[in-house]
């Protein structure tokens, strides 16, 4: 069953600067390439042309990333649904089926181009099965599919129904077509700022499918919709990676629908992602700060598990979300951040070790990058005009985002790409 994952499209790419994958490595110009990186999903919003733009934070945002050392950068580039819908980024890219915003798609092109300018490269998200972009569940609210049954902080909501409501996209022939007519433009698309086509740019290393898709109690279809979502990707662009965007197995993998070695064994799909979450999965209580050695613990034997999977695949894992409270659990921008530095060391060091030791792991982002937005109240919920910070509309704001003020953090995470990226150099 595993013979065809040997077979990576990407392998055969010779352009110089994409990223490739061989004998289960990213390679970048011919040189082994592992990162540490950082989740920046609003960085698209933040290059728009216009009034909701902040094209000069954006410039800043990038220095910063840059002077610590990250060469790469996961982005969201979809954002859907009318700008009425709760829990949402805005201004959105499609705010109905099939109409794209050419200000956000500018917003887009200008972080691309401003990467570019500084050696980084993009893992570009494009569906979420999560509200808060819009996401699966927009697009079968679009097709009739019934209101969204949004979960928590929707008053009343329910984590069991909204995935139950979403899961039903994959089988969904007319939300998964809305959402390919999405993909094809964009892969089409010409950047205006440098006149290079998407599908040409070595500035973006890989499409993800989605953010955290999930099968649930639709697991056969979601399994057919990833193989043919992939080979959508490689029909259209066969210069750059593909990858899934899965959180991995999470702590209960039946329930989710997922599967590690199933949904990564396509041969469309080039390396496999595992996100990891302490506090959200029960491991660790910001008030019981003895509960860090168990989150540390369970962290690691999660990500071996995963590292054995890669293994068996033949190709690279990313672990490309994980976060970390901040002491006491407070949203305060001043509070200390001892027990997140010690986490993110902890996660670091399983990053590097594997590198040292030759296992398939190909890198690590950070979730997330919040710089100089700060939030209008710590702990609240973000809204429209609001600055931008790590941390989802939906979430509280301050929960997992690092701040350009956050020393401790920022010199963690310094170091730590400077010695996977210096690992990287030497691993044979």
């Amino acid at each position: 069953m595993l013979a065809c994952a040997m077979t990576l499209h990407a392998e055969t790419t010779s352009a110089s600067g994409f990223v490739r994958v061989a004998e289960g490595r990213f390679q970048r110009d011919g040189k082994p390439y592992t990162f540490l990186g950082a989740n920046f999903w609003y960085g698209m919003n933040l290059g728009a042309e216009g009034p909701s733009g902040n094209p000069g934070r954006l410039a800043r945002e990038l220095d910063r990333l840059a002077a610590l050392g990250i060469t790469n950068l996961r982005i969201l580039a979809a954002t859907e649904g009318p700008e009425s819908a709760p829990w949402r980024i805005l201004p959105v890219l499609q705010p109905s089926p099939r109409e794209y915003r050419e200000e956000i798609l500018l917003g887009l092109d200008f972080l691309l181009k401003e990467m570019k300018t500084r050696g980084m490269v993009a893992v570009v998200c494009l569906n979420n099965f999560w509200p808060w972009s819009g996401g699966m569940a927009q697009y079968l609210r679009w097709i009739g599919a019934g209101p969204i049954p949004y979960p928590p902080p929707e008053p009343g909501g329910s984590w069991s129904a909204y995935q139950a409501y979403t899961a039903a996209f994959y089988s969904n022939p007319a939300a998964v077509e809305a959402f390919h007519d999405f993909v094809r433009m964009l892969l089409q698309r010409t950047n205006r700022y440098t006149g290079v086509r998407y599908a040409d740019d070595p500035t973006i290393m890989a499409w993800e499918l989605a953010n955290e898709p999930r099968g649930g109690t639709n697991v056969k279809a979601f399994q057919s919709w990833i193989e043919r979502t992939s080979e959508l990707f490689e029909s259209l662009d066969s210069r750059h990676l593909v990858t899934t965007g899965s959180e991995g197995e999470t702590p209960w993998p039946r329930e989710s629908g997922l599967d590690v070695v199933a949904n990564h064994r396509f041969s469309s799909i080039d390396y496999v992602t595992a996100h990891v979450w302490a506090q959200n999965w029960g491991w660790y209580d910001p008030a019981r700060p003895k509960t860090h050695e168990a989150a540390v613990r369970e962290m690691k034997s999660y990500l071996r598990r995963h590292i054995e999977q890669a293994r068996r695949l033949g190709k690279p894992l990313v672990v490309e979300e994980f976060g970390f409270p901040r002491d006491a659990g407070s949203h305060d921008p001043a509070a200390t951040t001892t027990a997140r530095d010690r986490y993110y060391r902890a996660v670091f060091d399983v990053v590097l070790d594997a590198v040292r030791t030759g296992e398939p792991v190909g890198g690590v982002n950070f979730w997330a990058w919040s710089g100089e937005g700060r939030p209008r109240v710590p702990g609240g919920h973000w809204q429209k005009n609001d600055p931008f910070t790590g941390d989802p509309p939906h979430e509280a704001q301050g929960w997992y985002g690092v701040y350009d003020t956050d020393d401790t953090t920022l010199r963690v995470i310094a170091e730590y790409a400077r010695k996977i990226a210096a690992s990287s150099r030497s691993t044979p």
